[in-house]
């Protein structure tokens, strides 16, 4: 069952070669996996150069469990450290490069009991870091209609976010994915009901983003993360929505030490789109720190 979970949670990393090429790993480099998840990245990175040492961190103790078996072959070179990226103590002017991929993996997508999708019932959990207190059934069956419907708003885009807090409101509680999605569903026009997505899946994003504190969280790591990179050390984020899009743009654009090396976000070819459907929404954004003389 392990070794399942295992292959489950190793997914194929998005935009890999433009990662790879954007970091410019080079020998005995000292680099950091802000989100190791299934270690899809850090094996690119280990792989690129002789003698790269890496620091992989997660908030997922079971992504970590996963990343030390995925990657065995290279346990000489990683540590692992169990964190939040935006807690993380950053050692100054130690990285020769810094990988952050925002997505939420298959694996906590296809772990029902994880909570994440509405393809599968389960508890309304949505919590990364499973030692945190509030869950996503805290925050619909407890939060305010008002307050709800602007989470949906401001972190799902959700146009119809105060016809859906009202319903839910008049619903709840609710203690299942497919309770709260269908519940969502029924309350909306039929054109949007059966539009090209799930009506859910904006709310379900807006949910997950509160949970777990993700842009407040990003916020903090790219206003810390460069201070840890040496001169000439490279950062790159990948993002899959538009709020942390803006979030790294504006990041990187505002910050003395770094100098933008991607004029515009680089996104997948269509032939990465065909074999790996994830990478579509992807977008990845390269950063580098300046030289002291620069500054």
């Amino acid at each position: 069952m392990q070794e399942m979970e295992a292959q489950e949670f190793f997914h194929v990393p998005v935009l890999s070669r433009e990662v790879i090429e954007g970091l410019a790993v080079r020998p005995g480099g000292h680099y950091l996996d802000a989100t190791v998840g299934g270690g899809g990245h850090s094996r690119l990175i280990l792989e690129a150069a002789p003698d790269v040492q890496l620091t992989a961190i997660d908030q997922d103790e079971e992504a970590l469990a996963t990343a030390r078996k995925v990657l065995e072959a290279f346990r000489d070179h990683i540590t692992y450290i169990h964190c939040n990226f935006a807690s993380y103590e950053f050692p100054p002017n130690t990285f020769d490069g810094i990988i952050a991929d925002l997505g939420v993996s298959s694996y906590h997508l296809d772990t029902p009991e994880r909570g994440f999708s509405f393809r599968r019932e389960a508890s309304l959990d949505m919590r990364m870091n499973r030692r945190q207190l509030l869950t996503a059934a805290d925050v619909i069956n407890q939060w305010k209609e008002a307050e709800l419907a602007d989470i949906f708003f401001k972190y799902g885009e959700e146009r119809l976010s105060r016809r859906i807090a009202r319903r839910i409101v008049e619903q709840r509680p609710f203690h299942t994915t497919t309770q709260l999605a269908e519940a969502i569903a029924s309350c909306v026009p039929p054109k949007y009901r059966y539009g090209r997505i799930h009506p859910a899946t904006r709310v379900f994003q807006a949910l997950r983003i509160v949970v777990n504190d993700e842009l407040k969280s990003l916020e903090t790591f790219l206003n810390k993360a460069p201070h840890s990179l040496v001169p000439g050390g490279r950062i790159a984020v990948i993002s899959f929505h538009s709020l942390e899009d803006r979030i790294v743009k504006h990041s990187f654009k505002d910050s003395p030490l770094l100098k933008i090396l991607t004029k515009k976000p680089l996104e997948a070819q269509e032939e990465e789109n065909v074999n790996n459907p994830r990478a579509r929404s992807a977008k990845l954004r390269i950063a580098e720190r300046v030289l002291p003389s620069a500054q």
